[in-house]
């Protein structure tokens, strides 16, 4: 009878459970999305040049939407106590649990060619910089909007801008957002000396922000790996308490 009574929270528990799990794959998939379309962050810059940033928004929208499939049908496993969902769905969560570990694990290998990728095209962005054309608009904006808003000029200082193809190496022109206190347009090139830059590089603030960011997302990725090492305990448990299968409870639809 105790027995009974235990199963009987551990169902209704794994059902809340998946109701949660369907809404954190909704908030991945939200974030993946957000990852494709941001225009005002300087995720915008790698949108064109970084293959890596492709392949991992579309990672996150993929498990996302696999993420609330499974809720879903842990859901209705949990409900009906139906043992082939709940098999299936401690197989999909065990295989999505070990591809996060998998995914954490490369990105720690090669986290030092993601940082020389970024270093790469912050780099080709300003030797290319040039407002006057349309051609790479969407993240010349987005750099002019990090370098106003962050108060930072070029990637390591502010010399890097010499190297711009279009300045021909002008030591007394620069992007309007480098100028302090500037009340010009920032897509556009000023007459500026030194005394009127920002003289911190934007890397440290770029950093900063990937950072600051980071934090969020591995705090996030921890959050459901527990969550779903708890779903796959509490799914095996209940699995393993029902001892004939009944398809009669299956839900038809």
């Amino acid at each position: 009878m105790a027995s009974g009574g235990c199963m009987k929270v551990i169902k209704y528990f794994l059902f809340l459970f998946n109701l949660l799990f369907f809404v954190i794959g909704a908030v991945i998939l939200g974030f993946g999305v957000w990852v494709l379309v941001d225009k005002t962050s300087f995720v915008a810059i790698l949108h064109n040049s970084s293959s890596y940033l492709w392949i991992g928004s579309y990672i996150l929208i993929t498990v996302g939407a696999v993420t609330m499939i499974i809720g879903f049908l842990g859901c209705i496993g949990a409900v009906n106590e139906v043992r082939c969902l709940l098999g299936l769905y401690s197989t999909f969560l065990l295989l999505i649990l070990l591809a996060q570990i998998a995914a954490g694990v490369l990105i720690y290998v090669y986290r030092g060619r993601l940082k020389t990728e970024v270093s790469d095209i912050a780099h080709e962005l300003i030797v290319h910089y040039n407002p006057k054309d349309d051609m790479n608009k969407t993240a010349e904006d987005t750099w002019d909007y990090i370098q106003h808003n962050l108060q930072c000029c070029g990637w390591t200082d502010y010399h890097n801008w010499t190297e711009n193809i279009h300045l021909n190496g002008s030591h007394d022109v620069y992007p309007c957002s480098c100028v302090t206190n500037q009340t010009e347009s920032p897509h556009d090139f000023c007459n500026a000396t030194s005394n009127n830059l920002y003289h911190k590089g934007c890397m440290n603030e770029v950093e900063n922000w990937v950072q600051d960011n980071l934090g969020i997302i591995l705090g996030v990725c921890v959050g459901v790996g527990i969550t779903e090492l708890i779903g796959l305990i509490l799914a095996l448990c209940l699995c393993r308490s029902i001892q004939n299968e009944d398809y009669s409870k299956v839900p038809k639809y």
